[in-house]
């Protein structure tokens, strides 16, 4: 699992005219290859959120897109494998190069040309679990 969600950091600009905002960080926990973590009173609490989910093995970006739905994404740009920690609206921001990327993964903005890889999840109560 920690391969698939592997990223890098890098530097550089933020993106979308440099007005990306960091993503709130939740921390997730690792069970194989699933990650459960416990919305209530993150920024995941309710639809529209998004957010950075931390764990041992690796990083994922998260958007919360409806009372019992969320999609769950690989945090590393397919660009050049920068980790993604902004965002502006509800798109995702490459610090590195400006890429962006809707909360289905989808490129918005180049530079990357490939979409973030999706993962399954589903929440139950105040829990979100990833499968990867």
């Amino acid at each position: 699992m920690a391969a698939a969600l592997e990223s890098c950091g890098g530097s550089g600009p933020t993106g979308a005219n440099g007005l990306a905002s960091a993503l709130p960080v939740v921390t997730g926990t690792v069970s194989g290859s699933t990650i459960s973590v416990t919305v209530t009173n993150t920024a995941l609490a309710s639809a529209g959120g998004l957010a950075l989910v931390k764990t041992s093995a690796g990083d994922v970006l998260v958007a919360r897109t409806g009372t019992d739905t969320a999609t769950a994404l690989s945090s590393g740009c397919t660009h050049q494998n920068c980790e993604i920690t902004g965002y502006a609206g509800q798109v995702f921001v490459c610090p590195c190069h400006g890429s962006q990327f809707d909360t289905s993964g989808r490129v918005v903005q180049g530079p990357a040309a490939s979409p973030l890889r999706q993962f399954a999840c589903q929440i139950s109560g105040d829990v979100l679990t990833i499968t990867a």
